[in-house]
């Protein structure tokens, strides 16, 4: 697996995000391994979306990611599964049974999450055809569309960046699931 790591040490608003090849997590219309640079090709940005097959905060976003690039035409779209301890099977299993037609890299040892500082999934960055970071964070405020207290954090940032104006909000707090197992070993009595 070859990760390339951005020049720069640490991430933020604006600045140069870490680029990435990686292979896909099943035969799709792209290549066997798929970088950044391939995500962007022809597109204004792209939509890179930290995902786990078996995060319950992910399943809530199957439509929304599915239906991503008829929505968003400009903007390229890839999840990376980097979700320590979940296998291959596991996430084959969630693509097929859940009808998933989007592209989900495997980032197997988490290097790409760590480079992205991504802690849970789904955590999203949107990236300008130059590869500077435009949001980084939640979809929303996990309440339903219905509720009153709904917010949207992506898409308004996204309807921003494409009409080439500053993003109100680029930032926001993520929550998911854990990337890395957060769980520990307790030790055996004596």
């Amino acid at each position: 697996m070859n990760h390339s790591a951005s020049s720069t040490s640490r991430q933020g608003i604006g600045l140069p995000i870490a680029g990435f090849s990686l292979p896909l997590a099943r035969n799709q219309e792209l290549a066997a391994n798929v970088t950044l640079e391939e995500v962007l090709a022809g597109r204004k940005g792209a939509l890179v979306v930290f995902w786990s097959g078996i995060c319950a905060h992910c399943v809530r976003y199957d439509e929304y990611f599915n239906s991503f690039a008829a929505t968003h035409p400009d903007v390229g779209f890839a999840a990376i599964a980097s979700r320590l301890n979940e296998t291959q099977a596991q996430m084959r299993q969630a693509i097929e049974e859940r009808h998933l037609g989007f592209p989900v890299l495997l980032d197997a040892d988490g290097a790409v999450a760590r480079q992205f500082y991504a802690q849970q999934t789904p955590r999203c960055y949107l990236i300008s055809a130059e590869r500077t970071l435009i949001y980084r964070g939640a979809i929303d405020n996990f309440k339903m569309p219905g509720d009153p207290e709904y917010l949207e954090y992506l898409e308004p940032a996204i309807r921003s960046f494409l009409a080439g104006e500053p993003v109100a909000r680029p930032e926001t707090a993520s929550f998911g699931c854990a990337i890395a197992n957060v769980y520990y070993q307790l030790p055996k009595q004596l």
